[in-house]
């Protein structure tokens, strides 16, 4: 194969001081997209040219593209806005309809809390808020730090803050799928509370903690175990189902009932990361096959390039798939 097409390209960005932001220190963000994808970066005044392969090029100008806008509306820029920004990039050879989406200046996909402003950060994460806002049920489906349960639980804050609905319940299965909590110590709260610790943390990265503990005392927010759905019907309610790889299909079909008027469903899980009993079905994958032809209903699924915890867990999560993706092979 012959070398790749070289290319120089030069743009310049209007505003210096939100540029020297997006720069960082000494230029270390600059450094940091050359290291990542081999090419050169100058900078000269308001003016960025990079040279390198054709596609390297292309790629590095819509990380600095986020990187620029990022700097814009925040005033600083952290790590997690530079892997935001390489994530965004690697897609940007984008279809016309995902264009036209992408141009829609007035489309706000900004989750509003609190404590925060939370916008997507990856063309995945987009789609999930927009599934959470124009479906009343939605499927979150893929590896852990992808931002699937953050996402839902700022979406269903939003809701409230805006009066939309007046509760919120985020629940989970407790100890696998049995929920065998008569083996553990202590009362059934000091026993629940490690399952339903992630949902907490999210609660209160959004809320002010008097805030989230007030709301908790008057049951307007609720963090329960799936076996604490039964016989209920939620109204006027967002309603958020964790880890929904490790229900049985009983168990989920109990919790897709549960749905009452003016109600919102959300649920996330990881097909492969499903804890049951060898021989029992997941009630995530049993209830993604009973309603593949139920219309109203999205279904957002999220890989290892969505992951926006540290960068290492994008590459931890794709090294596992490959091994079980070898083994699945090799017992067929």
């Amino acid at each position: 194969m012959g070398k790749k097409k070289e290319l120089q390209r030069v743009k310049e960005y209007a505003d210096n001081q939100v540029l020297l932001i997006a720069l960082g220190a000494h230029n270390d963000n600059l450094k940091r997209l050359e290291k990542k994808l081999g090419v050169d970066i100058k900078t000269r005044g308001n003016q960025i040219t990079v040279q390198g392969p054709e596609d390297a090029v292309e790629h590095a100008f819509a990380a600095m593209d986020k990187i620029y806008a990022a700097a814009k509306k925040k005033g600083d820029i952290d790590n997690s806005d530079i892997d935001n920004a390489l994530h965004v990039s690697e897609g940007y050879k984008m279809s016309a309809k995902e264009k036209v989406t992408a141009g829609n200046e007035e489309e706000d996909l900004t989750l509003k809390t609190r404590k925060r402003h939370i916008q997507p950060r990856s063309q995945t994460q987009a789609e999930y808020v927009r599934a959470m806002r124009d479906y009343e049920m939605v499927f979150g489906l893929g590896p852990a730090g992808t931002g699937k349960t953050f996402l839902a639980v700022a979406k269903a804050v939003s809701l409230m803050i805006e009066g939309q609905i007046d509760k919120i319940i985020l629940s989970r299965p407790a100890v696998e799928a049995g929920e065998n909590l008569g083996f553990l110590p202590g009362d059934l709260k000091e026993k629940i509370d490690p399952y339903l610790r992630p949902l907490y943390d999210a609660l209160y990265d959004m809320l002010p903690r008097d805030v989230v503990d007030k709301k908790l005392e008057l049951g307007e927010i609720e963090v329960a175990p799936l076996a604490f759905m039964r016989g209920r019907t939620l109204t006027n309610a967002m309603v958020i189902l964790d880890e929904a790889q490790n229900t049985t299909p009983m168990q989920m079909k109990m919790f897709l009932t549960r749905m009452g008027e003016n109600s919102r469903m959300v649920i996330n899980g990881d097909l492969s990361q499903t804890d049951l009993p060898r021989g029992v079905q997941s009630g995530l994958s049993d209830a993604l096959d009973v309603l593949r032809n139920v219309k109203d209903i999205g279904i957002v699924t999220f890989t290892e390039k969505d992951v926006v915890r540290h960068g290492l867990v994008s590459a931890i999560v794709k090294a596992y798939d490959k091994r079980y993706a070898s083994r699945k092979g090799l017992a067929g």
